[in-house]
């Protein structure tokens, strides 16, 4: 019993992903703090307030519908997003490109779907024949 857990733990899969999870937490405080003190204030300084929670209160029969509190938080997402994309995703897909040109691997294009292939020469095939014009993308004969 022991050998099997073992076995389990020492998997690669296993161990990638409980790395994953502890770097993206302490990645978290980085992005947070990207957001919380650089971004919002920088909103905060162009709206006016930090956060659009007072924004958009309904009451209704005594009760308080505060539709700015959801939009803080989509606010905040989309920032988080952003961060993430261009901070973390988007140069590491840059270096990657660079270390890949370096070493001269170039990125393989997956196959056409045959029946993309097919329709697409159908299309073109009929172009060429003046049934059809590629913006109409129908016949072009004449109409009842």
């Amino acid at each position: 019993m022991l050998s099997g857990f073992k076995e389990f733990i020492m998997k690669g899969n296993v161990m990638d992903l409980a790395v994953a999870v502890i770097i993206g937490a302490a990645f978290s405080k980085i992005v947070n703090a990207l957001v919380e003190n650089v971004l919002m204030p920088a909103i905060s300084a162009v709206v006016g307030s930090p956060n659009f929670d007072t924004f958009a209160v309904v009451s209704l029969r005594g009760n308080d519908l505060k539709f700015g509190v959801l939009l803080t938080a989509v606010v905040n997402f989309l920032l988080i997003a952003a961060a993430v994309y261009f901070c973390i995703v988007l140069p590491m897909n840059k270096m990657i490109e660079r270390r890949n040109r370096r070493m001269g691997i170039t990125p393989t294009e997956e196959p056409a779907d045959p029946q993309t292939v097919l329709l697409t020469e159908i299309r073109d095939a009929l172009i060429d024949r003046g049934t059809t014009t590629p913006a109409e993308g129908r016949h072009s004969g004449p109409t009842a």
